[in-house]
């Protein structure tokens, strides 16, 4: 993922649209925030970030902004607690390639935010 973003291409990117509002409406502080830039992520990369260090600072101050959410409570998104429910969520966004056999986690019904 790249760091560096245009004002355009941020907004083009990383602006949650439509069904994004529904997702994160629910959730509160750091996990509102996480949850919304792994949306995000997902869209542009096809895939979930490995940890925070993937994420631009300029697309987390950008989603905080929109969220109404401090940029600095990123830190304290939990990446390694993925409950039932978030997963759930996430799950819909994936897609299933038939093609690789691969489930909407993966090999195994892994979890690929959570790579090692």
């Amino acid at each position: 993922m790249r760091q560096e973003w245009s004002t355009e291409d941020l907004i083009g990117s990383w602006t949650l649209v439509g069904d994004d509002w529904q997702r994160v409406g629910n959730k509160t502080g750091a996990t509102r925030l996480g949850f919304g830039l792994l949306l995000k992520f997902f869209e542009i990369e096809a895939r979930f970030p490995d940890g925070p260090e993937e994420l631009p600072a300029v697309a987390v101050a950008y989603v905080a902004e929109q969220v109404k959410v401090d940029p600095g409570l990123f830190g304290e998104y939990r990446w390694s607690e993925f409950t039932p429910p978030r997963c759930a969520e996430l799950d819909a966004l994936l897609v299933t390639d038939a093609s690789l056999g691969v489930g909407s986690w993966g090999p195994g019904g892994r979890n690929p935010a959570l790579r090692s």
